[in-house]
């Protein structure tokens, strides 16, 4: 039965045998969660070098040749549609998955040929992974508590340890409750706190709130962002959800069929997306047809025109925020028809139709009273203060 560092298998069930982790750095302790002057975190950072890494299925590349650095302390997500790889990525720097090619190295390590016990990564998954039998308590104790004995801490210094991560993760009351007497969102910390009481060399999330509802997956991925800036943890999570990953990592990677399409900040990959694939995977995107000639951008039966300088002559897409384009007078920009208005809490969407094209675009507008919503059927015209131009 696989252990990852002293964690169950994810289906909950208990190990035929206890497994055993390498210790990990000594602890730094960065200081307090809140104003609890119990929560006092030992976490460390180390960094993580991907070279060349590669896995194939068959004819099929899951990982072509990926390159990457994270630096110690970060936090990084890796984002991209299923079968982008990102999964793959995360088991091959865990050593779940061997690679075909390259290395991956923590810090000065190779950990290429290390066994996932040697590599002593803390690892998370989206189902919580409890042993349904233990208390929270031991559950977080679990690891510690498999070490051989010549490296297995006493009693009271796993309970101290214990008593820390239970502080840190806000449920010192729940010590002594099963994993079915959780909610969700209890369950996923008390995963977070058992990965962190090895002391791991690199934490790595499975996509950890993918089993929560809306509400909950939103207020326990600040918590863990909060967590992460006082253990400065190096922290690798996996997830589909753009706004998740833009609102946690440090960096974001985005992938595409086991290739790293772009790598930056989320203000980076949001205001500045590298490809004309990552403008349309991040964020709502608008889309206008048209041809490139001369550095100037131009949309079939349409009289106005746009710089897209740099790009080459041919086919080409035009890409825009809905927030970033505005509705005017007829003739000014783009001229289309209101074909339908959308009213949301906090905007309203206006849909247009464009002479030429495929696909409506839309434009949002501030929700507010004294904003001029135009009416459908009406003509208007669309500037676009912002936008960026790609070939097709």
């Amino acid at each position: 039965m696989l252990l990852i560092n002293g964690h169950p298998p994810q289906d909950g069930r208990p190990p035929r045998s206890p497994g055993h982790a390498t210790p990990g750095p000594p602890a730094t302790g960065r200081g307090d969660i809140g104003n609890d002057p119990a929560m006092t975190p030992t976490g460390h950072g180390v960094d993580l070098l991907i070279e060349g890494v590669g896995k194939r299925y068959g004819a099929t590349a899951a990982l072509d040749h990926v390159d990457l650095h994270i630096a110690s302390g970060e936090l990084v997500a890796l984002l991209g549609p299923s079968g982008s790889g990102k999964t793959t990525l995360l088991r091959v720097i865990a050593g779940l998955l061997p690679a075909d090619a390259g290395r991956v190295l923590f810090g000065d390590t190779d950990a290429t040929r290390l066994s996932l016990r040697e590599r002593n990564v803390g690892f998370v998954f989206q189902q919580y992974a409890l042993f349904r039998h233990m208390t929270v308590a031991e559950n977080i104790a679990f690891g510690l508590r498999s070490r051989p004995r010549s490296r297995r801490p006493d009693r009271a210094a796993i309970r101290r340890r214990v008593d820390e991560l239970l502080a840190l993760i806000q449920l010192p009351e729940h010590s002594d409750r099963y994993p079915e007497q959780l909610s969700g969102g209890q369950k996923q910390r008390v995963a977070l706190a058992r990965a962190l009481a090895i002391d791991p060399t690199v934490l790595l999330l499975d996509e950890p709130f993918g089993a929560l509802d809306a509400k909950v997956r939103v207020e326990l991925r600040r918590w863990l962002r909060r967590l992460h800036d006082q253990t400065g943890q190096t922290t690798v999570f996996v997830t589909h959800d753009q706004d998740e990953a833009l609102e946690l990592a440090d960096r974001v990677v985005v992938l595409r069929d086991g290739r790293i399409e772009q790598v930056g900040t989320p203000r980076e990959i949001y205001d500045a997306p590298a490809s004309a694939y990552v403008f349309d995977f991040i964020g709502r995107a608008s889309v206008i047809e048209g041809t490139v000639a001369g550095g100037r951008f131009a949309a079939p039966a349409q009289s106005g025109d746009f710089d897209a300088a740099g790009v080459s002559d041919g086919p080409a897409r035009l890409y825009l925020r809905p927030h970033d384009a505005a509705i005017g007078a007829p003739g000014e920009g783009l001229d289309a028809t209101v074909s339908a208005v959308h009213w949301h809490a906090d905007r309203i969407t206006v849909e247009l139709a464009i002479g030429g094209q495929p696909r409506l675009l839309e434009v949002d507008l501030v929700a507010a009273p004294a904003v001029q919503v135009p009416v459908v059927g009406a003509t208007v015209g669309i500037r676009l203060p912002r936008y960026r131009v790609y070939p097709r």
